[in-house]
């Protein structure tokens, strides 16, 4: 049913958001060129890799120039990342993701593989028994406001009571989030 459900938002959401998803493309070609997408492997359900994509909103090859984290100020952001990290516009191209299988509409947030050491075995086993979210309950409470211990209980929370009438709690508290002005 979930899956049914993130297909056909998913799709809904692309044929509508096509046009502004072309601006976007547009801004960013214009503002730092190409490419206008930015590809990074991240693990998914079962703990299998899959390329997350995004509107770049750094300069091109940012993570050969600085760590995988970023601040606020951080200067790899180019002028119109800066916008679409604010608005969380970069993340629209993850709507091919959830039509792939590789992600869900609601979900914890795909890490990198890197931070797997960041959980016990247990953990990473139960975080990696769902997949991975365009939005999640820790970016629906915190934004990106929450501390790695709050994101992690988060994360584990939603896997463990995880179902269609909270994933529907979940979306409509993230768009409540999008229209407060705090961070990304």
């Amino acid at each position: 049913m979930k899956r049914l459900f993130d297909l056909a938002v998913a799709v809904a959401a692309l044929a509508l958001l096509a046009l502004p998803m072309a601006l976007v493309a547009l801004a960013v070609w214009a503002d730092s060129g190409r490419p206008v997408l930015f590809g990074q492997i991240r693990v998914g359900l079962g703990g299998r890799p899959f390329r997350v994509l995004k509107f770049r909103s750094m300069v091109a090859n940012a993570e050969r120039l600085g760590p995988q984290r970023t601040a606020q100020a951080d200067p790899r952001i180019t002028r119109v990342g800066r916008v679409l990290r604010r608005t969380s516009l970069d993340e629209l191209p993850q709507l091919i993701n959830v039509v792939r299988g590789d992600m869900s509409l609601v979900g914890p947030r795909p890490d990198l593989p890197a931070q797997q050491a960041d959980y016990t075995p247990a953990d990473w086993a139960l975080r990696c028994s769902v997949r991975p979210g365009i939005t999640g309950l820790a970016q629906a409470l915190y934004r990106s406001r929450a501390t790695p211990a709050q994101r992690l209980e988060a994360d584990l929370d939603y896997v463990r009571h995880h179902g269609l009438l909270l994933d529907l709690h979940i979306l409509a508290l993230t768009v409540g989030q999008l229209f407060r002005r705090s961070g990304n």
